[in-house]
Parts: structure tokens; sequence; C-alpha cells
């Protein structure tokens, strides 16, 4: 049989399966690397059912690779079926499998797969055990490690650089750091790999003096091994000498750089890890996808909206696939930067949404007080078939507590565990306390208190404290005060709330028993302190002044504001003020408080117009609270404040909260 030259070009012809080029067609379209269409996907799966080859299992095992593409979000219950159509699968397509579930965050079902695969006769080999190894590490799930190992020894694989590693994270984090040291020391050529999985082991059991003797006493220590040490003592808090190490490295890569940036936004250090990133993007480095994360949760934090929106652009102009990752970082920086509307029209914009991407917008919602948006986004993540979680509901009913809506909140609360299956933790408990608190119902509050089934721990207590310094209830407000600096006595924020309920009824004896107090135990005040980026700048005031270059010049411009706001009405607060010291010397203090420098500064510095965004690390205290929505009106601005609960929206005398903080 003869075959035309119309026939051997024709796609028909192509793609049959009596071509010998077939089955290598069909391969290189499932190439991972190249399947990055769900419908070609499933255009190429046609094709081995059509052909047969779906019993093939290099090509069944391709198929499953590909279907377990976490992108492609729910088509791993069609990989499990081609899993399922194979009558006696291959070690490849066991491996397939097992890595699919691994990649799916289901470590659990790789390890039932494993369990299957041994049931089935079916040797295992060298590419078996890194992810079965890793899935029960992250299960802690030893004892099957400890079996696992032993099937690695009988098959004769324990030499293999790749399942050592795997074994010594697996024994390092479910606190067996001696097997971890046997399995390195067993091999006397024991690669980067293995050394870097033992550092970070030492680091999880934290034991930092041991890490320490082997990272010195490597011959050579690699940029993963530095990577190592760099990341352990940030996670152990001590991030001062992973700065040390890492300006001591003698050469960076991109692991290094994003390294120090996690280890100083893990501690909170946000200011810190946007020099870092400054500094990494004037060394050329490209920003890579894992590294803007961390970078945007600083911006977050900080309110640097500017690098916010500069790593918007860049991704953009990089054409970087907005994934759920960091799509929600993005929602989530613009929401507590103040730009809900930018956070809102992206948030529509991100295809591949994830339970955590509904979590931030709505969580987002509620802390700018639109409780009735939250509400609505939490319908239709129903409708959209998302299944909240845990986080939705804190988000919810913080929602429902910014806004007085009790009725509401009491409502969402019963229907966690009748409804959706969630049993509420202490995290909902306190948003319940916090939300009838706000609203006045101190005894309901303290009812949900009495009747938790699990022991209140300080949010909680503090929930309720707050309560009764917006209500005025000294006598609740003292017992609940002592409950508290019992629980956190380092805590300074305790001591200054009950003196604040003191100070404010007029008992200035007890509010000089508490000072006392916090003498006596060691206690730092923490200072307050307001955060203002101008131009990618973040410029940092504390209360009373601080070293701002430029202080003459804002403390004048202070004097001038305070003048006017004066004359348009404005009476200081001074029961903000804890201590017994006469009216001149309180509207002083008052005048020093962190924000209002930062406004101040807002003022000299931005146009007419300009909104002027501020981040404080405490609650806005009732003085400044009235002052700013004045100075909103007398200079035309609007002036949005995020505090340590929620964000403040002040704007023609007018302020977002309604009051209600």
């Amino acid at each position: 049989m003869t075959t035309s030259k119309e026939q051997i070009h024709s796609p028909t012809h192509f793609l049959s399966p009596q071509n010998p080029t077939f089955h290598k067609t069909i391969t290189i379209l499932l190439d991972t690397k190249c399947c990055n269409s769900l419908h070609h996907l499933k255009q190429t799966h046609a094709q081995t059912i059509k052909s047969g080859l779906y019993q093939d299992n290099y090509i069944a095992g391709s198929l499953v690779k590909c279907y377990a593409n976490p992108t492609f979000k729910t088509t791993l219950e069609i990989a499990l079926k081609v899993f399922d159509q194979v009558k006696e699968p291959h070690v490849f397509l066991w491996n397939s499998i097992i890595r699919a579930f691994l990649d799916h965050n289901d470590p659990d079902k790789a390890i039932l797969f494993y369990q299957n695969m041994v049931l089935a006769n079916s040797i295992p080999n060298k590419f078996t055990f890194p992810s079965l190894l890793k899935a029960c590490t992250l299960s802690r799930a030893i004892q099957v490690g400890v079996q696992v190992h032993a099937h690695v020894v009988k098959h004769g694989l324990a030499g293999d650089r790749y399942i050592q590693s795997a074994g010594i994270q697996l024994y390092a984090t479910c606190g067996r750091i001696n097997n971890a040291r046997r399995l390195l020391d067993g091999r006397g050529d024991a690669d980067a790999v293995s050394w870097n999985a033992m550092i970070d082991g030492y680091f999880k059991c934290g034991d930092l003096e041991s890490a320490e003797r082997l990272f010195e006493s490597m011959p050579c220590p690699n940029v993963g091994s530095w990577n190592a040490m760099i990341t352990g003592y940030a996670r152990c808090g001590r991030v001062e000498d992973s700065r040390r190490l890492f300006d001591e490295m003698p050469q960076r890569d991109e692991v290094s750089w994003s390294a120090m940036i996690d280890g100083y936004v893990q501690q909170d250090c946000f200011k810190e890890a946007l020099m870092v990133f400054n500094e990494m993007q004037r060394t050329g480095i490209r920003v890579r996808k894992f590294v803007m994360s961390s970078v945007l949760a600083a911006c977050a934090n900080v309110g640097a909206l500017d690098q916010g929106r500069w790593i918007h652009a860049y991704v953009e102009r990089n054409s970087i696939q907005l994934d759920a990752v960091l799509g929600t970082s993005l929602v989530d920086m613009y929401a507590k930067c103040g730009r809900l509307d930018l956070a809102l029209e992206l948030f529509d914009r991100i295809h591949s949404k994830e339970v955590f991407t509904w979590n931030a917008i709505i969580g987002g919602l509620a802390m700018h007080g639109r409780a009735d948006e939250a509400l609505k986004l939490f319908s239709q993540m129903q409708m959209e078939k998302f299944k909240p979680d845990r986080i939705t509901f804190v988000g919810v009913l913080n929602a429902c507590a910014h806004a007085g809506l009790v009725e509401e909140g009491l409502q969402f609360f019963n229907s966690m565990e009748k409804v959706h299956g969630i049993r509420p933790v202490v995290e909902h408990y306190g948003c319940m306390v916090d939300l009838l608190g706000r609203a006045g119902l101190l005894d309901e509050a303290l009812d949900i208190i009495n009747t938790m089934p699990m022991k209140p721990n300080a949010a909680v207590w503090g929930a309720l404290l707050g309560a009764c310094r917006i209500h005025g209830n000294v006598e609740l407000g003292e017992r609940v005060g002592e409950i508290l600096l019992e629980l956190e006595p380092q805590n300074s924020g305790r001591y200054a709330l009950l003196s604040n309920i003191y100070a404010r009824a007029g008992r200035w004896d007890d509010v000089s028993r508490v000072r006392k107090l916090m003498k006596e135990r060691g206690v730092r005040t923490t200072p307050g302190s307001s955060l203002i980026d101008l131009d990618a700048v973040i410029h940092e005031f504390v209360i009373g002044g601080g070293s701002h270059p430029e202080m003459k010049e804002i403390r004048a411009m202070l004097e001038e504001m305070i003048k006017k706001l004066k004359s348009a009405g404005y009476a200081p607060n001074t029961t903000q003020v804890l201590f017994d010291i006469d009216e001149e010397e309180k509207e002083s203090a008052l005048c020093q408080h962190s924000e209002k420098l930062a406004i101040a500064f807002g003022l000299l510095k931005t146009a007419p117009g300009t909104t002027i965004r501020i981040v404080k690390n405490l609650r806005v205290c009732e003085d400044c609270h009235s002052a700013t929505k004045l100075i909103s009106q007398v200079y035309n601005r609007e002036i949005v404040v995020r505090d340590r609960l929620r964000y403040h929206h002040f704007k023609d005398g007018n302020c977002s909260c309604k009051e209600f903080w």
C-alpha cells in the first residue's frame, strides 16, 4: 500500500497510531513544561484514549503529571482516573501519582498510595523515596517514615544523596536529630544538599550551637549552606545574626536575598526588609515571583503603597502570571495600604482564586468597616462553591464587630458548626466578645467567656477590657485588667488600657499603682509611632518628636495646624493623658502624639488635595480621632489612618467608622 505526499503531510496521518512517530509526538505534547493549557491537555488525552495508548505506563504517568499541575486546580480527580485505568501500573506511574498528591498538599494520600504500591508488589526505585519521605515529614508520620527508611535500605538505595537528604529532613523535623546526624555521618562523601538539610534540622530543633559547629566545620560552605544559616537564624529570632552572615557572604544568589527579606518579615522588621529589597534592585538581580509575596507583606505592614504599586507594575510589565498566591498578596497589600478600591479591582481580575484570596478581601473590607460588602462577598464566595474556613469566619465576625451587627454576627457564629462543619476556636470566641462588648453588651460578652469550651486567652480578655474602656465600666474593667496582668505580665498595652480606665474615672492613685507595678516588673511602655510613605521612603514619627532631620519645620507646621483647629472649635480631650498634671501640660502632651506629627509632615510635604496615609502601631486615641476629623475639613484633605485594629477614612470632617470603634 502506497502513501501519497498529501497523506504524509496531513494532520490525521501524523497523529495516526500506525505512525512510528506517534508515541514520541504524544510524549512531547505531554511534557509538563509544554502542557500548560488544560484544553490542549484534554485534546492530547483524547488522542491517547483513541489510540489505546492510555494503557502505556509512561504516557499514563505523563498524563498524571500534567493533570496534577496545581494551576489547573480541579484536575487531580482526573489524574486519579487516569491512574485507575492502567491495569498493571509501572513504578513510573506509581511515582507520578504519589508526587501528584504531594504537590496538592495531601501527604497522607501520597503515603496511602505507596502502601498500595507495596501491596501490588511493585518495586520502588530511587525516585519513589524522596517524595515519600517528604510526605512523611509533612504529616509528621515518623513511624511510617522509619518503615520507609527500612525499605530504602532493603532496596539498596541508602547511598542516594536525594534520599539521604530527605531522610535527614524527616528525622530532624520529627525531633530525632541523632538519627538525622547518623544518616549524615554514615556517608563520608555527603554532598551539600545533605549538609544543608542537617543544618536546617538543627535549627528546627532549636540546637543553634550544633548548626553553627556544623557550618564552621564544612570545608567550603556553598551558597546553599549560607542560605540555610540565614534562614535558620531568622526562624529562631536571631535576625541580627542572619544579617551578619548575609553581609559576610562571598557570593549571593536569589535565594540569599529572599531568605534575608523573609527573615526580616518573620520578625516584623518590615522597614529593614524593604531596605534589603531596594539594595537587591540596585545590584541588578531580577525580582522573582517567590520574593514578591514577602516584599508585598512588608509593604502591607508599613503602608508602603508606592513600593507595592511598583511590584504590581513590574508583574504586569514582565507578563508574570498572576496566580492565587501572588494575586492574594497584592490584594492584601492594597487593602492594608488603604487602597481598597484597587484591592477590589484586582480581586475581580484574579481568575485562579483560592479560599485564602476570598479571605484576604473579606478581611480587608472588615478592617475598613465596610461590613455590608464583606458579607455580600461571603455569600458570593459560597455561591461560587468555595468552602469557607476558620479564617473566613474571623473576617466575617470582625466585619460584624466593626459595624455593630450583633444579630448577624450571632447568626454567623451559630452557623459555623451547624452549617459549615467548622468548630469555633478561641479566635472566633474573641471576635464574639469584641462584637458584644463594642455594642455595650458587656454582660453577654462575659457570658460568652464563661461558657467557652476552652480556656480564654489574653486576646479574649483584652477584647472585653477594651469594651470596658469604651463604655466606662470601671468595676468590670478592674477585674478583667487584673486577670490580664497575670496572664501577660510583660504586655505594656494591658497596663496602659487599665490605666486609661482609671484615669477617665479620675482614680489617679490607681493609675500610680499600675505604673509602679510596671516599674517593679520591668515592663517598658511601647511608644506610639506612626509611619508615612512619601515617594517610596518610609518616615517614622514617635510620640514626642524623634530625630527626623526636618523636625524644626514639622513642629512649626504642627503649631500652625493646632491654631487653625482651635479656631475651628477644637478642644483637646485631656482625659486621654495618663498623668495627673495641669491642663496646659496635658494639651502639650496631646500635641506630641505621633499621628499628629506624621499628619503635619504630610501637610508640609504633599500638594494640596493629596490624600495623606498614616500607619500607627497603637489604637488611635479619642483626641487624635477628633483632631483628624477637623484637619480633614480645615485643610480639605482625605486622611487615611490605619491603627492597630482598623482603618479610619477621614474626609470633610467625618470618619468612616461613624464613631463606632
